[in-house]
C-alpha cells in the first residue's frame, strides 16, 4: 500500500491575521501544518499498518517556511515527505496549486505507482473543500470525498459519507482519490522519537521545472479570482461589556430578547 497525503502550511487561525498585496501575511514562526490535514495522514498510517507494509508520502507546496508541514506529518509516522518551492507559485489559487499537486503525484507514481492520495476536507485559511475534487481532474482519477468511513479491499477503496439524513456508499477503483473527515479518526500524537527524526529529516526540494510545469500556468497571474482590496475590519463600536457578578446570564439573555433575538 502506497499513499500520498497532501498536507498544507497554514497560518496560525489563533494570531492576529493582517494583509500584504491582498494576500495574507505570512511569518517564518506563524504557520503550521493544517489540523484537517492530520485525519489525512492517520488515515494513510492506518490503512498502511492494516496491509502490514507500504509507505506514507507527504507533499506539500509553499515557500521555504513550508516545510514544517510535513516535519509534522513525519513526527506523526510519515514515511517520507516532498517540498515543492517555487516563487513563481506565489499568489496561486486553488486551481493552480491543485495542478502543481497532479504533476508532483504523476512524478511520484511514474516512479513507483501509488494506491491512493489522501487528503484533509478543507484547508482551515480558506475553507474551499475544493482542492481534492480539483486533484482528481487533473490527475484523470476517481474520487471519493468526505470520508467519515474508510477501507481498501480488492483493489478499490470505499467510503461511507455521514449526512443528516443518510449513509452515502461510494466505492471506487484505485488508484483513487479521497478526501477525509475528522469524524473518521483521532489522529494519533507523535512520539519523541519521530519528533527527533522529524527534525534531522533531508526534505527533498522540487521547484516547477522539476515538475515540467510553465510559471505563467500558476501564481496569481494565472489565478482565476483576483482581491480587489483588503484591509483591517473595523474596531466593534457600542460594545456592552458586563463584569458577570453572577448575573451575567440574566444580563445577555434580556439583551437578546430585547433585540428580537432569543
Amino acid at each position: 500500500m502506497r499513499i500520498l497525503v497532501p498536507v498544507k502550511h497554514v497560518p496560525d487561525l489563533q494570531s492576529q491575521r493582517s494583509f500584504t498585496d491582498g494576500s495574507v501575511t505570512r511569518t517564518a514562526d506563524d504557520g503550521t501544518m493544517n489540523e484537517l490535514d492530520e485525519n489525512a495522514v492517520e488515515a494513510a498510517l492506518q490503512l498502511v499498518e492494516a496491509a502490514g507494509e507500504g509507505e506514507v508520502i507527504a507533499l506539500t507546496v509553499g515557500g521555504p517556511d513550508a516545510d514544517a508541514a510535513v516535519r509534522k506529518a513525519l513526527q506523526l509516522g510519515a514515511t517520507s515527505a516532498i517540498h515543492v518551492s517555487d516563487v513563481a507559485l506565489a499568489g496561486s489559487d486553488v486551481f493552480g496549486t491543485a495542478s502543481v499537486i497532479a504533476a508532483a503525484v504523476r512524478k511520484v507514481h511514474d516512479e513507483s505507482p501509488l494506491d491512493l492520495v489522501i487528503t484533509g476536507m478543507a484547508a482551515l485559511d480558506g475553507l474551499t473543500s475544493m482542492l481534492p475534487t480539483a486533484l482528481a481532474a487533473g490527475l484523470g482519477w476517481p474520487q471519493a470525498t468526505l470520508a467519515s468511513e474508510l477501507s481498501v479491499a480488492d483493489g478499490a477503496v470505499t467510503v461511507v459519507q455521514h449526512h443528516p439524513d443518510a449513509h452515502v456508499t461510494l466505492s471506487a477503483p484505485l488508484p483513487a482519490v479521497v478526501s477525509v473527515t475528522d469524524e473518521l479518526n483521532k489522529p494519533r500524537f507523535p512520539n519523541f522519537k519521530l519528533i527527533m527524526a522529524a527534525r534531522k529529516a533531508e526534505i527533498p526540494v522540487w521547484t516547477l521545472a522539476d515538475l515540467g510545469l510553465d510559471p505563467a500556468s500558476v501564481g496569481a497571474g494565472a489565478a482565476r479570482t483576483t482581491v480587489l482590496d483588503a484591509s483591517e475590519r473595523p474596531p466593534r463600536e457600542n460594545r456592552q461589556i458586563v463584569t458577570d457578578k453572577g448575573e451575567g446570564g440574566a444580563a445577555l439573555a434580556t439583551f437578546l430578547i430585547e433585540r428580537g433575538l432569543a
